[in-house]
């Protein structure tokens, strides 16, 4: 080959090469930020032409991809038992909530872990396969605390149940009612199914079904708070399991008017120890424990339990805030500190505090666990197609609001709440725990509350029960609580 055929080969071949590397690079380093690009439409339009991912919980399949046989979309979205697991999988539509939203991109086969493992596929352009997320949900149990929640939560209003692992975190049960079927506004609903979003977004009354009760709704805890004022006063008031309290009654300092008890016998007569004016639920008790140590140490106190704060359970998926609040907004819009009274039934769980069925699980969890709170969490693990392991969750601590010592203190309370106070109608069923019944304002029914741990005396899970409705805490609460314990036990 003479010179010049030869230099021009040479060039030929190094143009060709850095075409090469120059598809690589566009095709393999930045294809995911092309893909993502909000000016490229076709993403839109591709994330329905392959199948994502399973989600699937204790060995059984709950979410998959089927073909539904249509050029758009070719691949639809079903969800087995849709509105009892809503509150954890989500839904997805293109838009996604929940786990669905959470694992997007692993789901959907376009996160890194996936693409840069299967980078041929990338490169020749063949879509890579979505990978399987394994949640920790007990399935069982989570259609036992829907079909409880259901019975007991009146017409029209609300239930939510959470169960958590208290040594790592894991959520056993996410229940909600009422809830949403998925399936009804999966991809290929279509047009149908984006009218029916509209609707359950509007809700009706109370009811959002698309916000569930268990993770991303509020409501007034009542007396179950009284297990953050108790161990708040005994760090900041020096008290304990024995300390004798005034259980009697409390005038309010700044409207005269008297706190009352449910009743003003036995350990709500005068006088009792930490433990008995616990048991019994003695408003006035922790009424004055919320005086003496006032608002703002009230509220940061509560803090150190994760109130006051977005809690993470997933990438992008966050529970409500659960607030002990120092101040509020007026009709006017101007901010109101809170007063004396306010402050008084702030330490009852009333006034404007507010929390989440999961951060009364959280609660419960630091009594059962020494005093630590480990970071809750819906997903174990997520899988390849390949089966190869791509993300495998590892407990992390939370918070740390008591010491051992206080947490056992606390632990022995609400057993005894059980044994001799307001829960006496839940023997036998292997949980301790605290009552709780909110007043909501007049025409509204309460919110009833049980927050504890099982078994009794090797705590292994927290849990907490709300739903609204006439009646007690102990009364309507409690059962649901034992029947869903009693499922999650079980295994």
């Amino acid at each position: 080959m003479d010179k010049p055929v030869r230099r021009v080969a040479i060039f030929a071949l190094l143009l060709f090469f850095g075409l090469m590397v120059q598809i690589n690079y566009v095709q393999g380093s930045q294809a995911e930020d092309l893909r993502t690009d909000s000016n490229n439409s076709r993403q839109f339009a591709d994330v329905f032409n392959s199948p994502r991912g399973q989600i699937s919980a204790g060995g059984e399949v709950l979410v998959t991809s089927e073909p539904t046989g249509k050029d758009n979309p070719k691949y639809g979205r079903s969800y087995k038992d849709g509105p009892i697991f809503a509150p954890v999988t989500g839904y997805f539509n293109g838009g996604a909530t929940q786990v669905e939203r959470a694992y997007n991109s692993l789901l959907g086969g376009k996160d890194k872990r996936i693409t840069q493992q299967r980078w041929f596929d990338t490169f020749i352009g063949k879509p890579a396969d979505g990978a399987n997320v394994e949640l920790t949900i007990d399935p069982e149990a989570q259609r036992t605390a829907y079909q409880q929640l259901k019975a007991k939560t009146v017409q029209g209003r609300r239930g939510g149940a959470v169960v958590m692992d208290v040594k790592t975190g894991a959520l056993k049960v996410a229940a909600s009612w009422p809830s949403f079927d998925p399936n009804e506004v999966a991809p290929q609903t279509g047009e149908k199914g984006a009218k029916k979003l509209e609707q359950l977004n509007e809700g009706t009354g109370v009811v959002k079904p698309l916000v569930d009760n268990a993770l991303s709704q509020t409501f007034p805890p009542g007396s179950s708070y009284k297990t953050v004022t108790s161990a708040i006063a005994m760090q900041e008031l020096g008290i304990d399991i024995s300390s004798t309290i005034q259980t009697g009654q409390l005038i309010l300092p700044e409207s005269g008017r008297p706190l009352p008890n449910s009743h003003d016998s036995g350990s709500c007569a005068g006088t009792a120890p930490l433990r008995g004016a616990f048991a019994e639920s003695c408003n006035t008790s922790f009424a004055k424990m919320a005086l003496d140590m006032g608002i703002r140490q009230l509220s940061q106190g509560s803090s150190k339990f994760g109130f006051n704060e977005r809690v993470q359970l997933e990438p992008d998926m966050y529970a409500a805030e659960s607030d002990v609040p120092v101040s509020y907004t007026g009709p006017d819009g101007k901010t109101i500190p809170t007063g004396q009274d306010g402050t008084a039934r702030s330490g009852i769980g009333q006034e404007n505090v507010r929390a989440t069925p999961l951060q009364m699980a959280l609660v419960a969890a630091s009594v059962a666990n020494e005093g630590k709170i480990m970071s809750p969490y819906v997903v174990q693990k997520v899988r390849a197609k390949d089966q190869s392991e791509l993300y495998n969750a590892s407990p992390e601590e939370f918070k740390q609001p008591m010491t051992d010592d206080q947490a056992e203190q606390l632990a022995d309370m609400m057993r005894a709440v059980i044994t001799e106070g307001t829960a006496k109608n839940l023997q036998g069923m292997r949980i301790a725990g605290k009552t709780g019944t909110a007043e909501q304002g007049q025409g509204n029914p309460n919110a009833r509350w049980f927050v504890g741990f099982a078994p009794v005396e090797d705590p292994r899970y927290a849990f907490a029960v709300m739903t609204e409705g006439p009646g007690s805490g102990g009364g309507d609460a409690g059962p649901v609580a034992g029947a869903i314990m009693a499922k999650v036990l079980k295994k």
